[in-house]
C-alpha cells in the first residue's frame, strides 16, 4: 500500500450510504472520504439538487427516510402539494426538510462558493466527520438514451428523467456523461487517490453511479494506477441488483448480470472483488478474470452486518484504527 491510512470510496447513492455506514463503524471518519457521482444532480425549480450526496449525508447523520431510501425521515410535502395545485413539475419529489439543504446549497453556489465547499458545509452541518467530496465541482451529467422513444435514434433524457420519472422502467441503448470531457477534477481528488491506502468501489450501479466518476478526466488512470490496492464489493448477488436497475442496464448495454459481469468491468481497476455468499460457486471463475475473489455477507441489512462487510473490505486496516 501507499502508506497512507486514508481511505477513499468511490460512491454512488444509496449503496455506497449503506457501505460507508459500516466503514465508519470500524475506522475512524476522519480518515474516510466518499468520491461521490455528481452525474445525477439537476437543476429543479431554479434548485441545485445533488442526490447522490444528499443520500450519503441523510444516511450517515440517521436522518434518512427508512422506506424510501431517500430524502429525510418525518417529511411533510407542503411545497410540493403547492406544486402540483399550480400545474407545475411534480415527478421529482422534495419534502419541505429537504427542501432546505437544495436552498441553502443554491444560494451559496450563487454567491461563488464551489460544489466542494457547500458539501463541506452541509457535512459540518449534520455533525459528521467524514470528508464527502464531489468528484468534480464542474457540470457533469448523466444522459440516457431510451429505447423504443422518439426518432430510430431514440430519445435522450436526464438520468433522473428516466431513473424517477420513468421508474428506470424503460430500456436503455445507451449512457454518456455530458461535461465529462471538459470537466476537471475537484481541488485535490487525484492527490487523494494516489496517497490513499485503500480505495474502495462501493456496491453502486457501476453504469451511472461508478461510471461518471471515473469519466472525469485523470480520475479513472489514477484508480487504475492503485489498482493493487482497489477494492470493489459487487452490486449484484445472485444475477440480481438489490435495488434499482444495474441488472438491468448491464445487460441492455451488453454486459453480463453477473458478479462475472462485475469483475470483467472492475478487472482493470481492482485486484479484489467482494462477492456475495450467493455467489461462492463463482468464486474460481471471478479469479479467472484476473482479480481476487472474497466470499462475504454483502447484503447491509443491518448497521452489524454493514461493519462486518467493511471489515472484510478493508482486510483488516480497522486494527490500525
Amino acid at each position: 500500500m501507499a502508506g497512507s491510512s486514508d481511505i477513499v470510496v468511490v460512491s454512488g447513492g444509496v449503496g455506497a450510504a449503506r457501505m460507508l455506514s459500516g466503514i465508519v463503524q470500524v475506522v475512524d471518519p476522519d480518515r474516510v472520504t466518499a468520491l461521490v457521482n455528481v452525474g445525477d444532480d439537476l437543476e429543479l425549480h431554479g434548485l441545485r439538487i445533488s442526490p447522490d450526496l444528499d443520500t450519503i449525508t441523510y444516511t450517515l447523520a440517521g436522518e434518512i427516510n427508512p422506506e424510501t431510501g431517500w430524502g429525510l425521515r418525518g417529511e411533510s410535502w407542503q411545497a410540493m402539494d403547492s406544486v402540483k395545485r399550480y400545474g407545475g413539475i411534480s415527478w421529482f419529489g422534495l419534502g419541505d426538510r429537504d427542501l432546505g439543504t437544495h436552498l441553502y446549497r443554491t444560494q451559496r453556489v450563487a454567491e461563488g462558493a464551489t460544489l466542494s465547499e457547500v458539501t463541506a458545509e452541509i457535512v459540518a452541518a449534520w455533525g459528521l466527520d467524514l470528508r464527502l467530496q464531489p468528484v468534480t465541482d464542474d457540470r457533469l451529467r448523466t444522459m440516457v438514451t431510451l429505447d423504443g422513444e422518439g426518432d430510430e435514434a431514440g430519445l435522450e433524457v436526464s438520468f433522473q428523467e428516466y431513473f424517477v420519472q420513468r421508474q428506470h422502467g424503460v430500456p436503455v441503448r445507451s449512457v454518456r456523461f455530458d461535461g465529462a470531457a471538459s470537466a476537471s477534477p475537484a481541488p485535490g481528488v487525484l492527490d487523494l487517490l494516489g496517497r490513499a491506502g485503500r480505495i474502495v468501489i462501493a456496491p453502486s450501479n457501476p453504469i451511472v453511479s461508478i461510471d461518471p466518476v471515473l469519466a472525469v478526466p485523470g480520475v479513472r488512470a489514477a484508480v487504475e494506477a492503485r489498482r493493487d490496492d482497489v477494492v470493489a464489493v459487487s452490486p449484484i448477488i445472485a444475477g440480481s441488483a438489490l435495488k434499482g436497475p444495474a441488472d438491468r442496464l448491464l445487460v441492455e448495454l451488453g454486459h453480463e448480470a453477473t458478479v462475472l459481469g462485475i469483475a470483467r468491468l472492475y478487472a482493470p481497476l481492482a485486484a479484489t472483488l467482494v462477492i456475495d455468499e450467493a455467489d461462492a460457486a463463482l468464486a474460481d471463475l471471478v479469479e479467472a478474470e484476473g482479480l481476487r475473489a472474497v466470499v462475504a455477507p454483502s447484503v447491509m441489512k443491518t448497521p452489524e452486518l454493514a461493519a462486518g462487510l467493511a471489515r472484510v473490505v478493508l482486510d483488516g486496516r480497522e486494527d490500525e484504527a
